[in-house]
């Protein structure tokens, strides 16, 4: 998932939606002010039955838990389903990049990995739902109704690499839906 202006109050909405067994990991950028300690994961805890933690160098991807990328960090998914944290080159401006998770997670998950676009302004994001759709992923964005900025999913949507462009209300039951057929 990737968001950001306006995407802690998508976020969520989205996670407080999601059963406590949800039978896959989240792994969440959100671009933040670098220079400041980030409360999300504690926000965030506070708003769903899923576990919540700010992602560690190593940390290995479980179901029913939430990952977010720390302030100024890249966060990366690795095809042993370990995460990576890096402070390379800012990606579109910004580190935490939603294109460099979505790339990762499209060469580790192939087509079972599911990109979501939230409210944000910029277009980063773009490179890596395309990555995802080339693997055989899925493809999601927030509408623009539901979006407080609307920038980044609409850059998304440009690719012409979207699957479904839903209402904030319906994301979380689509996730739910996506995740269960691929796991029968």
């Amino acid at each position: 998932m990737a968001a950001s202006a306006g995407g802690l109050n998508a976020l969520s909405q989205i996670l407080s939606s999601l059963p406590a067994n949800f039978p896959a990991a989240i792994v969440i950028v959100q671009h933040l002010d670098r220079k400041y300690r980030s409360l999300m994961a504690d926000i965030l805890s506070r708003r769903t039955p899923l576990k919540v933690k700010q992602a560690e160098e190593g940390d290995c991807l479980s179901p029913g838990t939430v990952y977010i990328a720390r302030p100024n960090r890249h966060l990366l998914v690795n095809s042993d389903g370990t995460l990576s944290l890096s402070q390379s080159e800012l990606v579109h401006f910004v580190r935490p990049s939603a294109d460099l998770l979505f790339d990762s997670t499209a060469a580790s998950y192939k087509d079972r990995a599911i990109a979501l676009v939230l409210t944000g302004t910029g277009n980063d994001g773009v490179m890596g739902v395309q990555a995802i759709k080339k693997m055989g992923g899925t493809v999601i964005v927030q509408d623009e109704e539901s979006c407080e900025y609307f920038g980044m999913p609409s850059a998304a949507i440009q690719t012409g690499v979207v699957d479904f462009i839903l209402p904030l209300s319906e994301i979380a039951p689509a996730l739910i839906s996506l995740v269960m057929q691929r796991e029968s």
